[in-house]
């Protein structure tokens, strides 16, 4: 890859050698082999997915606490949870310290549903992380994190 220059040429820059590039693609990878092992079957998004396993996880959360642990922006994670309450797969209850705020749980469908699509979760991962090898695929996600 090419580094970065005090003038850079606009003639050195390729695209598919681009940080965004490269990532946005593998983001595409990893969604479409997501879609395929629990999209169609669980009738889920990536982000339903991850609201549900978070809930799951550490149990009730307040909404903007659910958004920030699974990276999502308040707009994103209302519409996540909207979603989630019609499909009965979580409830919403109110704080009684705060009125403005209210606790998101999982009902016990919602967490039945989480226990069915966690083994294809482990799936999608290694599909996804299928062409590395094992110390690879290590040393890939450590840099990702650090990226995050």
């Amino acid at each position: 890859m090419r580094g970065a220059a005090a003038d850079p040429d606009p003639a050195d820059y390729v695209l598919e050698e681009q940080i965004g590039h490269i990532l946005r693609r593998a983001h595409q990878r990893a969604t479409q082999i997501f879609m395929a092992e629990l999209g169609e079957p669980f009738q889920i998004t990536p982000t339903q997915f991850a609201a549900l396993a978070k809930l799951y996880d550490l149990g009730e959360q307040s909404q903007n606490q659910l958004g920030r642990l699974t990276a999502m922006d308040p707009a994103t994670i209302q519409g996540v949870i909207k979603r989630l309450e019609e499909r009965r797969l979580i409830e919403r209850s109110g704080d009684p310290g705060d009125r403005r705020r209210s606790s998101l749980r999982l009902t016990a469908a919602g967490a039945d549903l989480v226990r069915a699509m966690i083994p294809h979760g482990i799936a999608v991962s290694a599909a996804t992380l299928a062409p590395l090898d094992a110390e690879e695929q290590r040393t890939f996600l450590a840099l990702l994190q650090r990226l995050a």
